[in-house]
């Protein structure tokens, strides 16, 4: 860290890749499953978003700390990430609306980090061998026993991860007076998603993650939507029955990537975890309806299986595709309103490109009470 003296760091791989460099945040141990984000800004965002639950994170970006910590652009009410792995690590801020230096925030937040290592190497390893756990350490250096500890972490495929970081109970956000009422199921949501739908006139009834049919029925929303998080989507048979019971009612129903999951999983369509995922604010993404192209903010480890869609082609489309590599990023049902994206149109961070869609999901909410 700039005008310090660096501690010591290490970080252990799955496939035995070594690095040490210098420590930054809090000093201990850190576990998880390695990714890397190639966003140029939003590193706070992207500390605070669920869906990094369990995870280390690589930033491709050199500099993390340049414009310090605001408060008001967390995601949610605490720091996501288990770990972080960067090039440069400062708390010489530029902004001064900033609250605090990165060094504070990780220390409160009980975050270590790695700094000082090669990046562009570790990136590419992981591109190459795919997703794998990974141990960052301030105080442990010794391969064989950091070996014996990395071996005991778990692999994200099979875990369930969305009961951890939901809300633990029932709040509201927007006008009581509106007359759009959305239902939230929170897997993990990003604040700014519920935001981007209270500022376009919806109430929201914000649920915790294993909220049952039944117990969402006193509130007799107009609308269901189905938010973002981490983990396994196909370990969630609770939201995936709960979202099969939503599909009867026929009412408008949006999922946003672990929504999108859980929606193609009540559908009968697989899911399966990715090589090494989708992070970053410049993923290019097809909408197939207006055949223009969206810069899309994105942050998911598994995906929807397409030639599950295709066999369910009588009731399900495909209405968005990733043009680096053709996976599916959005669909919809033919014979309701309910549809679904991979990617994260609230862009926080990221381009706005992709924001139409919960304009939308209130239009078509609107539309369908006059009817």
């Amino acid at each position: 860290m700039e005008g310090s003296k660096k501690d010591k760091a290490v970080v252990l791989f799955d496939d035995g890749s070594f690095y040490e460099g210098s420590a930054a945040g809090a000093r201990g141990t850190a576990t998880g499953e390695v990714c890397f984000n190639t966003g140029m800004t939003g590193y706070q965002e992207i500390f605070t978003d669920p869906s990094y639950f369990g995870q280390i994170l690589v930033s491709t970006n050199v500099h993390v700390g340049n414009y310090g910590i605001k408060k008001e652009d967390n995601e949610s009410s605490r720091v996501q990430i288990s770990g972080l792995i960067c090039r440069n690590f400062t708390n010489e801020y530029s902004r001064p609306m900033a609250d605090e230096d990165i060094q504070q925030y990780f220390e409160q937040n009980n975050i270590v980090c790695i700094y000082d290592v090669d990046t562009r190497a570790i990136v590419k390893n992981i591109r190459n061998k795919g997703a794998m756990n990974c141990i960052i350490s301030t105080e442990d250096f010794d391969k064989d026993s950091l070996a014996i500890k990395l071996r005991q972490v778990p692999s994200m495929e099979g875990l369930e991860l969305a009961s951890k970081v939901t809300s633990p109970e029932v709040y509201y956000l927007g006008d009581q007076q509106s007359d759009v009422r959305v239902a939230v199921l929170d897997f993990g949501t990003k604040r700014n998603i519920l935001n981007s739908l209270a500022e376009r006139g919806a109430y929201l009834k914000v649920f915790p993650a294993k909220t049952t049919f039944a117990e969402m029925g006193d509130f007799k929303a107009d609308g269901y939507f189905l938010s973002n998080g981490p983990g396994d989507p196909a370990t969630m048979d609770y939201a995936i029955q709960a979202v099969r019971e939503i599909l009867k009612l026929r009412k408008p129903v949006f999922g946003i990537c672990l929504g999108h999951q859980i929606l193609a999983l009540a559908n009968g369509i697989s899911t399966y975890k990715m090589h090494h995922g989708h992070r970053g604010a410049n993923h290019p993404v097809l909408n197939l309806k207006t055949g223009r192209c969206e810069v899309t903010s994105q942050n998911h480890g598994f995906t929807v299986d397409e030639k599950d869609v295709l066999a369910h082609s009588d009731t399900i489309e495909i209405t968005h595709r990733n043009l680096n590599d053709d996976t599916v990023e959005g669909i919809s049902m033919k014979s309701q309103p309910a549809f679904s994206v991979q990617y994260h149109p609230e862009a926080n961070p990221g381009p706005h490109d992709s924001r139409y869609l919960f304009d939308d999901f209130i239009g078509i909410i609107r539309q369908t009470k006059n009817n």
